[in-house]
Protein backbone atom coordinates (compact mmCIF):
# COMPACT_ATOMS: atom_id res chain seq x y z
CA UNK A 1 0.00 0.00 0.00
CA UNK A 2 1.34 3.42 -0.89
CA UNK A 3 2.15 5.67 2.03
CA UNK A 4 2.17 9.10 0.43
CA UNK A 5 1.19 11.47 3.21
CA UNK A 6 -1.79 13.73 2.54
CA UNK A 7 -1.68 17.46 2.83
CA UNK A 8 -2.11 18.74 6.36
CA UNK A 9 -5.82 18.79 7.21
CA UNK A 10 -7.70 20.75 9.84
CA UNK A 11 -7.32 19.23 13.33
CA UNK A 12 -11.08 18.91 13.71
CA UNK A 13 -11.29 16.87 10.50
CA UNK A 14 -8.45 14.56 11.56
CA UNK A 15 -10.08 14.08 14.96
CA UNK A 16 -13.49 13.35 13.39
CA UNK A 17 -12.06 10.73 11.02
CA UNK A 18 -10.08 8.95 13.74
CA UNK A 19 -12.97 9.00 16.23
CA UNK A 20 -15.26 7.61 13.51
CA UNK A 21 -12.76 4.77 13.17
CA UNK A 22 -13.13 4.17 16.91
CA UNK A 23 -16.91 4.01 16.54
CA UNK A 24 -16.45 1.44 13.78
CA UNK A 25 -14.41 -0.70 16.21
CA UNK A 26 -17.31 -0.63 18.67
CA UNK A 27 -19.71 -1.68 15.91
CA UNK A 28 -17.46 -4.61 15.04
CA UNK A 29 -17.45 -5.79 18.65
CA UNK A 30 -21.22 -5.49 19.19
CA UNK A 31 -22.22 -6.60 15.68
CA UNK A 32 -23.13 -10.20 16.47
CA UNK A 33 -24.27 -9.83 20.09
CA UNK A 34 -28.00 -9.40 19.33
CA UNK A 35 -27.86 -12.28 16.84
CA UNK A 36 -26.19 -14.97 18.95
CA UNK A 37 -29.50 -16.68 19.86
CA UNK A 38 -30.56 -16.71 16.17
CA UNK A 39 -27.34 -17.82 14.47
CA UNK A 40 -27.70 -21.55 15.27
CA UNK A 41 -30.88 -21.65 13.20
CA UNK A 42 -29.72 -19.18 10.55
CA UNK A 43 -26.44 -20.98 9.88
CA UNK A 44 -27.52 -24.55 10.78
CA UNK A 45 -25.00 -24.96 13.57
CA UNK A 46 -24.81 -25.28 17.35
CA UNK A 47 -24.82 -22.64 20.06
CA UNK A 48 -21.33 -23.59 21.20
CA UNK A 49 -19.98 -23.08 17.68
CA UNK A 50 -21.72 -19.72 17.40
CA UNK A 51 -20.05 -18.53 20.61
CA UNK A 52 -16.76 -18.63 18.69
CA UNK A 53 -17.95 -15.58 16.77
CA UNK A 54 -17.15 -13.60 19.93
CA UNK A 55 -14.13 -15.60 21.05
CA UNK A 56 -12.39 -15.58 17.66
CA UNK A 57 -12.58 -11.79 17.37
CA UNK A 58 -11.41 -11.33 20.95
CA UNK A 59 -8.35 -13.56 20.55
CA UNK A 60 -7.46 -12.19 17.10
CA UNK A 61 -7.78 -8.63 18.38
CA UNK A 62 -5.72 -9.28 21.50
CA UNK A 63 -2.93 -10.76 19.37
CA UNK A 64 -3.02 -8.09 16.66
CA UNK A 65 -3.14 -5.05 18.97
CA UNK A 66 0.44 -5.21 20.34
CA UNK A 67 1.83 -6.32 16.98
CA UNK A 68 0.16 -3.48 15.05
CA UNK A 69 1.17 -1.00 17.76
CA UNK A 70 4.83 -1.96 17.54
CA UNK A 71 4.77 -1.95 13.74
CA UNK A 72 3.13 1.48 13.87
CA UNK A 73 5.93 2.87 16.02
CA UNK A 74 8.51 1.36 13.69
CA UNK A 75 7.11 1.94 10.20
CA UNK A 76 4.30 4.48 10.53
CA UNK A 77 1.09 4.65 12.55
CA UNK A 78 -1.04 5.82 9.63
CA UNK A 79 0.22 2.92 7.53
CA UNK A 80 -0.77 0.38 10.19
CA UNK A 81 -4.11 2.12 10.73
CA UNK A 82 -4.86 1.78 7.02
CA UNK A 83 -3.84 -1.88 7.14
CA UNK A 84 -6.21 -2.48 10.06
CA UNK A 85 -9.11 -0.80 8.28
CA UNK A 86 -8.47 -2.82 5.12
CA UNK A 87 -8.57 -6.07 7.13
CA UNK A 88 -11.78 -4.98 8.90
CA UNK A 89 -13.37 -4.12 5.55
CA UNK A 90 -12.37 -7.45 4.02
CA UNK A 91 -13.62 -9.38 7.03
CA UNK A 92 -16.94 -7.53 7.04
CA UNK A 93 -17.58 -8.14 3.35
CA UNK A 94 -16.63 -11.79 3.78
CA UNK A 95 -19.07 -12.04 6.68
CA UNK A 96 -21.85 -10.46 4.61
CA UNK A 97 -21.61 -13.19 1.95
CA UNK A 98 -20.58 -16.07 4.24
CA UNK A 99 -22.42 -19.28 3.25
CA UNK A 100 -21.32 -21.19 6.37
CA UNK A 101 -20.33 -20.57 9.95
CA UNK A 102 -16.71 -21.43 9.07
CA UNK A 103 -16.46 -18.61 6.53
CA UNK A 104 -18.15 -16.24 8.96
CA UNK A 105 -15.58 -17.13 11.60
CA UNK A 106 -12.77 -16.25 9.17
CA UNK A 107 -14.43 -12.88 8.62
CA UNK A 108 -14.65 -12.30 12.38
CA UNK A 109 -10.94 -13.13 12.77
CA UNK A 110 -10.10 -10.48 10.15
CA UNK A 111 -12.35 -8.03 11.98
CA UNK A 112 -10.23 -8.61 15.07
CA UNK A 113 -7.62 -6.32 13.51
CA UNK A 114 -9.92 -3.45 14.52
CA UNK A 115 -8.66 -3.70 18.12
CA UNK A 116 -5.48 -1.86 17.12
CA UNK A 117 -7.37 1.11 15.66
CA UNK A 118 -8.00 2.88 18.98
CA UNK A 119 -4.37 2.79 20.11
CA UNK A 120 -3.04 3.82 16.69
CA UNK A 121 -5.57 6.65 16.49
CA UNK A 122 -4.60 7.96 19.94
CA UNK A 123 -0.93 7.90 18.99
CA UNK A 124 -1.59 9.78 15.75
CA UNK A 125 -3.53 12.43 17.65
CA UNK A 126 -0.63 12.88 20.03
CA UNK A 127 1.83 13.29 17.17
CA UNK A 128 -0.20 15.45 14.83
CA UNK A 129 -2.68 17.68 16.65
CA UNK A 130 -1.80 21.14 17.96
CA UNK A 131 -0.91 20.99 21.62
CA UNK A 132 -4.15 22.57 22.82
CA UNK A 133 -6.26 20.00 20.91
CA UNK A 134 -4.55 16.81 22.06
CA UNK A 135 -6.41 16.30 25.35
CA UNK A 136 -9.90 16.66 23.88
CA UNK A 137 -9.08 14.55 20.83
CA UNK A 138 -7.63 11.69 22.87
CA UNK A 139 -10.53 11.80 25.34
CA UNK A 140 -13.10 11.49 22.55
CA UNK A 141 -11.08 8.83 20.71
CA UNK A 142 -10.70 6.73 23.84
CA UNK A 143 -14.38 7.06 24.75
CA UNK A 144 -15.58 6.24 21.24
CA UNK A 145 -15.52 2.53 22.10
CA UNK A 146 -18.12 2.98 24.82
CA UNK A 147 -20.15 5.46 22.77
CA UNK A 148 -20.26 3.11 19.80
CA UNK A 149 -21.24 0.15 21.97
CA UNK A 150 -24.19 2.06 23.44
CA UNK A 151 -25.36 3.07 19.95
CA UNK A 152 -24.37 -0.11 18.15
CA UNK A 153 -26.52 -2.53 20.14
CA UNK A 154 -29.89 -0.92 19.29
CA UNK A 155 -28.75 -0.24 15.72
CA UNK A 156 -27.78 -3.88 15.21
CA UNK A 157 -31.13 -5.01 16.64
CA UNK A 158 -33.13 -2.74 14.33
CA UNK A 159 -31.23 -3.73 11.19
CA UNK A 160 -31.42 -7.44 12.01
CA UNK A 161 -35.17 -7.27 12.63
CA UNK A 162 -36.10 -5.04 9.68
CA UNK A 163 -33.87 -6.44 6.92
CA UNK A 164 -31.16 -9.09 7.37
CA UNK A 165 -28.16 -9.72 9.56
CA UNK A 166 -26.00 -9.73 6.43
CA UNK A 167 -26.64 -6.02 5.99
CA UNK A 168 -24.96 -5.44 9.34
CA UNK A 169 -21.71 -6.88 8.01
CA UNK A 170 -22.13 -5.13 4.68
CA UNK A 171 -22.74 -1.81 6.43
CA UNK A 172 -19.59 -2.15 8.53
CA UNK A 173 -17.70 -3.12 5.36
CA UNK A 174 -18.85 0.02 3.57
CA UNK A 175 -18.02 2.10 6.64
CA UNK A 176 -14.55 0.54 6.76
CA UNK A 177 -14.01 1.34 3.09
CA UNK A 178 -15.13 4.94 3.57
CA UNK A 179 -12.85 5.33 6.59
CA UNK A 180 -9.92 3.85 4.67
CA UNK A 181 -10.37 6.50 1.99
CA UNK A 182 -10.84 9.23 4.60
CA UNK A 183 -7.72 8.26 6.58
CA UNK A 184 -5.68 8.08 3.39
CA UNK A 185 -6.97 11.51 2.34
CA UNK A 186 -6.81 13.64 5.50
CA UNK A 187 -4.69 11.91 8.17
CA UNK A 188 -0.97 12.67 7.94
CA UNK A 189 1.75 10.14 8.59
CA UNK A 190 3.75 10.81 11.72
CA UNK A 191 7.45 11.49 11.35
CA UNK A 192 8.08 9.95 14.79
CA UNK A 193 9.55 6.47 14.26
CA UNK A 194 11.38 4.16 16.60
CA UNK A 195 13.15 2.22 13.85
CA UNK A 196 14.84 -1.12 14.50
CA UNK A 197 13.94 -4.67 13.51
CA UNK A 198 10.61 -6.29 14.23
CA UNK A 199 10.71 -8.87 17.04
CA UNK A 200 9.12 -11.83 15.26
CA UNK A 201 9.90 -14.32 18.03
CA UNK A 202 8.35 -11.95 20.56
CA UNK A 203 5.21 -11.70 18.41
CA UNK A 204 4.95 -15.50 18.24
CA UNK A 205 5.45 -15.77 22.00
CA UNK A 206 2.81 -13.21 22.92
CA UNK A 207 0.41 -14.85 20.47
CA UNK A 208 0.80 -18.26 22.10
CA UNK A 209 0.58 -16.81 25.59
CA UNK A 210 -2.56 -14.76 24.91
CA UNK A 211 -4.30 -17.68 23.22
CA UNK A 212 -3.51 -19.87 26.23
CA UNK A 213 -4.99 -17.26 28.59
CA UNK A 214 -7.95 -15.88 26.66
CA UNK A 215 -9.38 -19.21 25.50
CA UNK A 216 -9.85 -20.54 29.06
CA UNK A 217 -11.25 -17.19 30.20
CA UNK A 218 -13.71 -17.05 27.32
CA UNK A 219 -14.71 -20.72 27.20
CA UNK A 220 -14.13 -21.84 30.79
CA UNK A 221 -17.79 -21.78 31.78
CA UNK A 222 -18.65 -23.88 28.71
CA UNK A 223 -15.74 -26.33 28.84
CA UNK A 224 -15.63 -26.56 32.65
CA UNK A 225 -13.07 -24.74 34.77
CA UNK A 226 -11.53 -28.04 35.89
CA UNK A 227 -11.48 -29.63 32.46
CA UNK A 228 -8.10 -30.88 31.14
CA UNK A 229 -8.23 -28.41 28.24
CA UNK A 230 -8.69 -25.36 30.47
CA UNK A 231 -6.11 -26.46 33.02
CA UNK A 232 -3.68 -27.43 30.25
CA UNK A 233 -3.97 -24.06 28.51
CA UNK A 234 -3.46 -22.17 31.77
CA UNK A 235 -0.44 -24.32 32.57
CA UNK A 236 0.96 -23.62 29.10
CA UNK A 237 0.48 -19.88 29.64
CA UNK A 238 2.39 -20.16 32.92
CA UNK A 239 5.33 -21.57 30.93
CA UNK A 240 5.10 -19.41 27.81
CA UNK A 241 4.88 -15.97 29.43
CA UNK A 242 8.03 -16.26 31.60
CA UNK A 243 10.00 -17.49 28.57
CA UNK A 244 8.56 -14.68 26.47
CA UNK A 245 9.41 -12.14 29.17
CA UNK A 246 12.97 -13.40 29.35
CA UNK A 247 13.28 -12.98 25.58
CA UNK A 248 11.82 -9.46 25.73
CA UNK A 249 14.39 -8.42 28.34
CA UNK A 250 17.31 -9.79 26.34
CA UNK A 251 16.49 -8.78 22.78
CA UNK A 252 17.20 -5.31 21.36
CA UNK A 253 14.02 -3.62 20.13
CA UNK A 254 11.55 -5.96 21.87
CA UNK A 255 7.87 -6.17 20.94
CA UNK A 256 7.01 -4.88 24.44
CA UNK A 257 9.59 -2.94 26.43
CA UNK A 258 9.08 -4.65 29.78
CA UNK A 259 11.45 -2.27 31.57
CA UNK A 260 9.26 0.67 30.62
CA UNK A 261 6.07 -1.32 31.22
CA UNK A 262 7.23 -2.26 34.73
CA UNK A 263 7.60 1.36 35.81
CA UNK A 264 4.98 2.05 38.50
CA UNK A 265 3.32 4.84 36.51
CA UNK A 266 2.62 2.54 33.56
CA UNK A 267 2.19 -0.74 35.42
CA UNK A 268 -0.44 0.62 37.82
CA UNK A 269 -2.21 2.41 34.98
CA UNK A 270 -2.51 -0.85 33.03
CA UNK A 271 -3.78 -2.73 36.09
CA UNK A 272 -6.33 0.02 36.66
CA UNK A 273 -7.40 -0.34 33.03
CA UNK A 274 -8.23 -4.01 33.56
CA UNK A 275 -10.34 -3.14 36.60
CA UNK A 276 -12.14 -0.26 34.87
CA UNK A 277 -12.88 -2.48 31.87
CA UNK A 278 -14.35 -5.10 34.20
CA UNK A 279 -16.56 -2.60 36.06
CA UNK A 280 -17.82 -1.00 32.85
CA UNK A 281 -18.62 -4.20 30.98
CA UNK A 282 -20.37 -5.79 33.96
CA UNK A 283 -22.80 -2.90 34.18
CA UNK A 284 -23.45 -2.88 30.42
CA UNK A 285 -24.12 -6.63 30.20
CA UNK A 286 -26.22 -6.96 33.35
CA UNK A 287 -28.29 -3.85 32.67
CA UNK A 288 -29.14 -5.11 29.19
CA UNK A 289 -30.37 -8.39 30.69
CA UNK A 290 -32.43 -6.62 33.36
CA UNK A 291 -34.11 -4.39 30.79
CA UNK A 292 -35.17 -7.43 28.75
CA UNK A 293 -36.06 -9.79 31.62
CA UNK A 294 -39.72 -10.56 32.21
CA UNK A 295 -41.55 -8.38 34.78
CA UNK A 296 -42.59 -11.67 36.41
CA UNK A 297 -38.99 -12.03 37.60
CA UNK A 298 -39.58 -9.16 40.01
CA UNK A 299 -36.82 -7.00 38.57
CA UNK A 300 -37.15 -7.08 34.76
CA UNK A 301 -38.91 -4.59 32.48
CA UNK A 302 -39.78 -6.88 29.55
CA UNK A 303 -38.35 -4.57 26.90
CA UNK A 304 -37.61 -5.80 23.39
CA UNK A 305 -34.04 -5.73 22.12
CA UNK A 306 -34.69 -2.50 20.24
CA UNK A 307 -36.47 -0.84 23.18
CA UNK A 308 -33.68 -1.88 25.54
CA UNK A 309 -31.17 -0.39 23.14
CA UNK A 310 -33.11 2.87 23.04
CA UNK A 311 -33.12 2.95 26.85
CA UNK A 312 -29.32 2.67 26.76
CA UNK A 313 -28.87 5.58 24.36
CA UNK A 314 -28.42 8.10 27.21
CA UNK A 315 -25.25 6.19 28.08
CA UNK A 316 -23.73 6.90 24.68
CA UNK A 317 -24.89 10.51 24.78
CA UNK A 318 -23.43 11.05 28.24
CA UNK A 319 -20.06 9.61 27.20
CA UNK A 320 -19.94 11.82 24.08
CA UNK A 321 -20.82 14.97 26.04
CA UNK A 322 -18.54 14.29 29.00
CA UNK A 323 -15.41 13.33 27.05
CA UNK A 324 -14.44 16.96 26.27
CA UNK A 325 -15.27 17.94 29.86
CA UNK A 326 -13.01 15.15 31.09
CA UNK A 327 -10.20 16.49 28.92
CA UNK A 328 -10.58 19.93 30.49
CA UNK A 329 -10.45 18.42 33.99
CA UNK A 330 -7.25 16.60 33.00
CA UNK A 331 -5.79 19.86 31.68
CA UNK A 332 -6.74 21.64 34.90
CA UNK A 333 -5.91 19.07 37.57
CA UNK A 334 -4.17 16.25 35.70
CA UNK A 335 -5.42 12.95 34.23
CA UNK A 336 -4.91 11.11 37.51
CA UNK A 337 -7.56 13.31 39.13
CA UNK A 338 -9.93 12.63 36.22
CA UNK A 339 -9.37 8.89 36.57
CA UNK A 340 -10.09 8.97 40.31
CA UNK A 341 -13.30 10.94 39.77
CA UNK A 342 -14.38 8.51 37.06
CA UNK A 343 -13.68 5.58 39.35
CA UNK A 344 -15.79 7.08 42.13
CA UNK A 345 -18.72 7.43 39.72
CA UNK A 346 -18.26 3.82 38.60
CA UNK A 347 -18.45 2.70 42.22
CA UNK A 348 -21.55 4.80 42.88
CA UNK A 349 -23.35 3.72 39.70
CA UNK A 350 -22.72 0.02 40.27
CA UNK A 351 -23.80 0.21 43.90
CA UNK A 352 -26.99 1.97 42.83
CA UNK A 353 -27.61 -0.76 40.27
CA UNK A 354 -26.97 -3.47 42.89
CA UNK A 355 -30.17 -2.38 44.61
CA UNK A 356 -32.10 -3.30 41.42
CA UNK A 357 -34.16 -0.09 41.29
CA UNK A 358 -37.83 -0.64 40.50
CA UNK A 359 -38.40 2.23 38.10
CA UNK A 360 -37.01 2.28 34.56
CA UNK A 361 -36.03 5.91 35.03
CA UNK A 362 -33.86 5.04 38.04
CA UNK A 363 -32.14 2.28 36.06
CA UNK A 364 -31.36 4.76 33.28
CA UNK A 365 -30.01 7.25 35.84
CA UNK A 366 -27.71 4.58 37.33
CA UNK A 367 -26.55 3.57 33.84
CA UNK A 368 -25.83 7.19 32.96
CA UNK A 369 -23.74 7.66 36.11
CA UNK A 370 -21.73 4.59 35.12
CA UNK A 371 -21.35 5.93 31.57
CA UNK A 372 -20.04 9.27 32.83
CA UNK A 373 -17.56 7.43 35.03
CA UNK A 374 -16.43 5.37 32.05
CA UNK A 375 -16.03 8.49 29.90
CA UNK A 376 -13.84 10.14 32.52
CA UNK A 377 -11.76 7.04 33.20
CA UNK A 378 -11.29 6.14 29.54
CA UNK A 379 -10.33 9.70 28.62
CA UNK A 380 -7.67 9.81 31.35
CA UNK A 381 -6.04 6.39 30.84
CA UNK A 382 -4.33 7.08 27.47
CA UNK A 383 -3.08 10.45 28.75
CA UNK A 384 -1.42 8.66 31.67
CA UNK A 385 0.06 6.11 29.27
CA UNK A 386 1.57 8.62 26.85
CA UNK A 387 3.07 10.57 29.75
CA UNK A 388 4.90 7.44 30.91
CA UNK A 389 6.62 6.45 27.65
CA UNK A 390 8.82 8.09 25.01
CA UNK A 391 6.87 9.54 22.09
CA UNK A 392 8.41 6.97 19.72
CA UNK A 393 6.70 4.16 21.71
CA UNK A 394 3.20 5.57 22.14
CA UNK A 395 1.48 3.21 19.69
CA UNK A 396 2.95 0.10 21.31
CA UNK A 397 2.18 1.38 24.82
CA UNK A 398 -1.40 2.33 23.96
CA UNK A 399 -1.89 -1.01 22.18
CA UNK A 400 -0.87 -2.78 25.37
CA UNK A 401 -3.33 -0.59 27.28
CA UNK A 402 -6.05 -1.51 24.78
CA UNK A 403 -5.22 -5.16 25.40
CA UNK A 404 -5.69 -4.54 29.13
CA UNK A 405 -9.19 -3.23 28.40
CA UNK A 406 -10.03 -6.39 26.50
CA UNK A 407 -8.60 -8.53 29.29
CA UNK A 408 -10.88 -6.73 31.73
CA UNK A 409 -14.00 -7.24 29.62
CA UNK A 410 -13.24 -10.87 28.83
CA UNK A 411 -12.55 -11.63 32.50
CA UNK A 412 -15.81 -9.90 33.36
CA UNK A 413 -17.69 -12.16 30.94
CA UNK A 414 -16.24 -15.24 32.61
CA UNK A 415 -17.10 -13.99 36.12
CA UNK A 416 -20.66 -13.11 35.11
CA UNK A 417 -21.14 -16.53 33.52
CA UNK A 418 -19.78 -18.27 36.61
CA UNK A 419 -22.00 -16.33 39.03
CA UNK A 420 -25.22 -16.52 37.04
CA UNK A 421 -24.82 -20.19 36.08
CA UNK A 422 -24.07 -21.16 39.68
CA UNK A 423 -27.19 -19.37 40.92
CA UNK A 424 -29.59 -20.13 38.05
CA UNK A 425 -32.80 -21.81 39.14
CA UNK A 426 -33.68 -24.93 37.18
CA UNK A 427 -37.04 -25.71 38.72
CA UNK A 428 -39.90 -24.66 36.49
CA UNK A 429 -37.60 -23.30 33.79
CA UNK A 430 -34.35 -21.38 33.83
CA UNK A 431 -34.38 -18.13 35.80
CA UNK A 432 -31.63 -15.97 37.21
CA UNK A 433 -32.47 -14.86 40.77
CA UNK A 434 -32.19 -11.17 41.69
CA UNK A 435 -29.37 -11.99 44.12
CA UNK A 436 -27.12 -12.98 41.20
CA UNK A 437 -27.47 -9.56 39.61
CA UNK A 438 -26.84 -7.85 42.93
CA UNK A 439 -23.67 -9.88 43.47
CA UNK A 440 -22.35 -9.03 40.00
CA UNK A 441 -22.95 -5.31 40.50
CA UNK A 442 -21.33 -5.41 43.96
CA UNK A 443 -18.30 -7.19 42.49
CA UNK A 444 -18.14 -4.55 39.74
CA UNK A 445 -18.32 -1.78 42.36
CA UNK A 446 -15.56 -3.43 44.40
CA UNK A 447 -13.43 -3.77 41.28
CA UNK A 448 -13.94 -0.09 40.47
CA UNK A 449 -13.05 0.81 44.07
CA UNK A 450 -9.75 -1.08 43.87
CA UNK A 451 -9.03 0.58 40.53
CA UNK A 452 -9.76 4.00 42.03
CA UNK A 453 -7.42 3.33 44.93
CA UNK A 454 -4.65 2.26 42.54
CA UNK A 455 -5.23 5.38 40.44
CA UNK A 456 -4.92 7.55 43.55
CA UNK A 457 -1.47 6.13 44.39
CA UNK A 458 -0.15 5.90 40.82
CA UNK A 459 3.02 8.02 40.53
CA UNK A 460 2.44 11.15 38.49
CA UNK A 461 4.49 13.95 37.04
CA UNK A 462 5.86 16.61 39.28
CA UNK A 463 3.48 19.51 39.16
CA UNK A 464 0.66 17.57 37.49
CA UNK A 465 -1.90 18.96 39.87
CA UNK A 466 -0.59 22.51 39.56
CA UNK A 467 -0.35 22.70 35.80
CA UNK A 468 3.44 22.85 35.66
CA UNK A 469 5.08 21.83 32.43
CA UNK A 470 6.31 18.33 33.24
CA UNK A 471 5.78 14.91 31.82
CA UNK A 472 5.68 11.60 33.65
CA UNK A 473 8.34 11.03 36.23
CA UNK A 474 9.49 7.76 37.66
CA UNK A 475 12.96 8.75 38.60
CA UNK A 476 16.08 8.24 36.52
CA UNK A 477 15.55 7.43 32.92
CA UNK A 478 11.91 8.51 32.78
CA UNK A 479 10.28 9.61 29.58
CA UNK A 480 11.16 13.26 30.05
CA UNK A 481 14.47 12.28 28.57
CA UNK A 482 13.40 9.26 26.57
CA UNK A 483 15.97 6.52 26.68
CA UNK A 484 19.07 7.76 28.41
CA UNK A 485 18.29 11.38 27.59
CA UNK A 486 18.17 10.96 23.83
CA UNK A 487 14.59 9.93 23.22
CA UNK A 488 11.80 12.02 21.83
CA UNK A 489 10.22 12.80 25.14
CA UNK A 490 12.75 15.46 26.09
CA UNK A 491 13.85 16.97 22.84
CA UNK A 492 11.87 20.09 23.49
CA UNK A 493 9.87 19.82 20.27
CA UNK A 494 6.63 20.48 22.09
CA UNK A 495 5.31 17.11 23.24
CA UNK A 496 1.52 17.46 23.18
CA UNK A 497 1.22 15.31 26.29
CA UNK A 498 2.55 18.21 28.30
CA UNK A 499 0.11 20.66 26.85
CA UNK A 500 -2.85 18.72 28.18
CA UNK A 501 -1.70 19.69 31.67
CA UNK A 502 -1.80 23.42 31.07
CA UNK A 503 -4.32 23.97 28.26
CA UNK A 504 -7.69 24.85 29.73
Amino acid sequence: MATVAPRRARPAVVTAVLCSSGLAVALVQTLVVPLLPQFPQLLHTTGSTVSWLITATLVAGAVSAPVLGRLGDMYGKRRMLLSSLVLVTAGSVLGAVAPTIGVLLVGRVLQGASFGVIALGISILRDELPEERVGGGIALMSSSLGIGAAVGLPLAGVVAEVVSWRYLFLGVGLLGLALTVAVRTVVPESAVRSGGRFDLLGAVGVTLGLVCVLLPISKGSEWGWRSPVVLGLLAAAAVVFPLWGRHQLRTPGPLVDLRVTARPALLLTNITTVLVGFAMFASFVMTTQILQASPASGYGFGLSLVAAGVAMLPMGGAMALLSPVSARISAWRGPRTTLVLGGILLVAGNLASAALPRGLGMVIVAMTIIAIGCAMAYSALPLLVIRAVPQSETAAANSLNTLMRQLGTSTCTAVIAAITSAMTLHAGGLAVPPRAYTIVFVVAAATALVGTALAAVTPSAAGEDTGDDHTGSDGPGDCTTGHGGTGHGGTGHGDPARATLRAA
